[in-house]
């Protein structure tokens, strides 16, 4: 019996893990792009939020630069990241206007600057630091539900 439920579970994992890598999994086909991508901010240090779409953004460029807009003042930094989404963030400069949501701005900031990788999930960020998820953001819509240009080549 033990050896039944043993080999079950090492099958059950087995096909996990090749579900998990599969390219033709909905969230892969539907991935956005981190570059170009304007993420609007969802959850933060693992509570929801909600602010106007044209609020708490970040765009990656990819010209190794991100840049968007917090509670009212616009921002700016280098990034980088490495083909296993390993992500650094330089110093970020911003604006200093006085903001109703300030607390969130400076927070959002800081899990920016600490994040150590990051995850997509179809429309979905996930900034993690050291495994912890400490931002979600999600795609703007642009009326695009097609797949990326990226995904799209992987599917050929």
């Amino acid at each position: 019996m033990k050896k039944s439920i043993a080999i079950s579970l090492v099958v059950l994992a087995a096909v996990s893990a090749a579900a998990g890598c599969c390219p033709c999994r909905f969230s892969a086909r539907y991935a956005k792009p981190l570059e170009g991508t304007v993420w609007h901010l969802q959850q933060l240090r693992g509570n929801d939020v909600s602010f106007a779409d044209s609020l708490f953004n970040v765009t990656f460029g990819s010209d190794g630069r991100l840049s968007g807009i917090g509670a009212c003042n616009r921002f700016t930094a280098e990034w980088s990241a490495t083909d296993k989404r390993a992500l650094s963030v330089g110093t970020i400069a911003s604006t200093r206007m006085y903001c109703p949501n300030a607390d969130s701005e400076q927070t959002m900031f800081s899990e920016l600057d600490a994040a150590t990788h990051y995850e997509i999930d179809a429309d979905m960020l996930l900034l993690l630091n050291n495994g912890e998820i400490r931002a979600i953001f999600k795609a703007q819509d642009n009326g695009d539900d097609q797949p990326s240009k990226k995904s799209r080549r992987r599917s050929k």
